[in-house]
């Protein structure tokens, strides 16, 4: 996930809770006020009908009034069990707008003759069903419009000051290990993003100074072991064509001939994988894949025909893919040779060329180790003379170049398939 996205969210999440208790502190601060001023206008209306009627003055009218009141006759009883005033909400009836919310004022009073009375004063208040629902949609308005403005100056302040930032991610992704690459241009005058640039200079440097000694080491050592090996194999013909020998000896030779020719390979094979691994393969081409599996084919075909091997191989997609020609041509030729050489007698093997995937089914009996097939020196059934070493570099090629490649065993049939992005 982008920082800016995981920025957003965590934006998202810290602003709902706290629109959430701003939404409830206005929405008991807002009605806390409206009763305030409510019961102040009650109050100053029950003070005035009472003096008028202690005065013996003319009441006010109910008609057309904002605030309706009645006059009660209670007893003396009554009026000691109730306070002296009250406030309170229900729901009232107002001639003009029906039965509506009100704020209720009841207040207990005695006049000179010693009557006591009952004053109730009401007058039209908020809904706090019709004010719950407002405050919830505006607050939920609020906290969208809320979000987008902060999130949109966020992104506008984060992406200007982390520009050092992303040039430097894009000079990474364009810099290659042993190549000639620009240097890094990416002038700030912010402290972090300085340490950072010399931090990722020095980091690179000693890895190239590492990846120039080990390339070095891998040609030496490439020349120093091939050069003995060589040497030894031939002064072991030598001694197989100009000495006699007995039947032993004979085949004591020949059994060093074969070790020598297993080390020769696997010498091979390991500086293979290690320049593989080591990116030393950076030259790409467009290269034709269907006419490098025909090629495999035909030189296995003749290799292994006594097995009787049947090879169907259909017209094939135009797959071309942009790659290192050579590391394309181990490739197929890993995973053909690997199908020659397990396919039992007589079996087949199927070559599917289609899209940007290359698919090989070959006979089999049982399946093998999915997780463990692509390691180095995994051998399955034991076979003689197998360094374990060809589905190895297939895997080296898949990391290299972030192919997609899988393993199945189904209808009886090993399944290779290599997918092209």
């Amino acid at each position: 996930m982008k920082l800016m996205y995981r920025i957003a969210m965590r934006l998202a999440l810290v602003l709902l809770p706290l629109i959430a208790v701003w939404a409830g502190l206005f929405y008991f601060k807002t009605l806390d006020e409206v009763n305030d001023e409510t019961d102040d206008a009650l109050d100053e209306f029950a003070e005035k009908v009472i003096a008028r009627m202690l005065s013996g003055q003319e009441l006010p009218s109910n008609v057309g009034a904002n605030i309706l009141y009645d006059i009660i006759p209670i007893g003396v009883q009554f009026a000691q069990d109730h306070p002296s005033i009250r406030y309170y909400f229900n729901d009232e009836y107002f001639p003009s707008i029906g039965r509506e919310p009100a704020r209720v004022l009841t207040t207990v009073f005695r006049t000179d003759s010693d009557n006591y009375y009952l004053l109730k004063a009401y007058t039209p208040t908020i809904d706090k069903q019709e004010l719950m629902q407002g405050t919830l949609v505006w607050i939920v308005i609020l906290y969208f419009s809320l979000l987008l403005t902060v999130m949109l100056v966020t992104i506008l302040v984060f992406y200007r000051n982390m520009r050092p930032l992303y040039r430097l991610l894009d000079w990474l992704d364009r810099y290659r290990v042993g190549g000639k690459n620009p240097p890094l241009d990416n002038n700030t005058d912010i402290t972090e993003f300085q340490k950072l640039n010399e931090a990722t200079e020095k980091a690179l440097g000693r890895y190239d100074e590492a990846y120039e000694a080990q390339k070095e080491f891998i040609g030496n050592a490439s020349h120093e072991l091939q050069t003995p090996l060589a040497v030894m194999g031939n002064r072991v013909e030598w001694l197989l064509d100009n000495t006699d020998l007995d039947e032993k000896q004979i085949g004591e030779l020949l059994g060093i001939q074969r070790t020598l020719g297993g080390v020769v390979r696997l010498n091979k094979t390991l500086l293979l994988l290690t320049k593989i691994d080591n990116g030393q393969f950076p030259e790409s081409t467009d290269v034709y894949i269907p006419a490098l599996v025909q090629e495999s084919v035909e030189v296995f075909s003749e290799i292994y025909e006594d097995k009787g091997i049947e090879v169907d191989f259909p017209h094939p997609d135009n797959l071309v893919v942009r790659m290192n020609e050579s590391l394309a041509r181990t490739l197929t030729g890993n995973l053909l040779k690997n199908a020659f050489i397990y396919t039992p007698a007589h079996g087949k093997i199927r070559i599917t060329v289609r899209g940007r995937s290359l698919e090989i089914a070959n006979t089999g009996d049982k399946p093998l180790d999915a997780d463990h097939i692509f390691d180095r020196f995994y051998k399955s059934g034991g076979r003689e003379g197998s360094l374990g070493l060809g589905l190895a570099i297939v895997g080296a090629v898949q990391r290299y170049y972030g192919l997609e490649v899988k393993y199945r065993f189904e209808e009886k049939k090993h399944v290779f398939s290599v997918k092209w992005g």
